[in-house]
């Protein structure tokens, strides 16, 4: 099993920053890949941003040139940097593993952003 917990999320005025984090119970390096989902109210779960454990890394159109995900594989954390935040950016945003084909997800952290 592999517990995630997020962190950071909050309330932003439009054109701010946050920076969500994603602790993991075990070494991430041991995951096939993190990366971080969102659910907006009346909407499916997306994808956000994804990195593998070799380091690559992939982003939703929507927020490329935004966002980055990074990791500290000494914390086992998984980070999202969320920049020029827009309205549209609210919603749950949630951590997941994947680590042989087992998913996990963390409890889901919410930003707000106000116009």
């Amino acid at each position: 099993q592999v517990q995630l917990v997020e962190s950071g999320g909050g309330l932003v005025q439009a054109g701010g920053s946050l920076r969500l984090s994603c602790a993991a119970s075990a070494s991430i390096l041991s995951m096939v890949a993190m990366g971080w989902y969102r659910q907006a109210p009346g909407k499916q779960r997306e994808l956000v941003a994804t990195i593998t454990s070799d380091g690559r890394t992939n982003y939703a159109n929507s927020v490329k040139d935004r966002f980055t995900i990074s990791r500290d594989s000494a914390k086992n954390t998984v980070y999202l940097q969320m920049n020029s935040l827009k309205p549209e950016d609210t919603a749950v945003y949630y951590c997941n593993a994947d680590r042989n084909l087992h998913l996990y997800w963390g409890q889901g952290t919410q930003v707000t952003v106000s116009s």
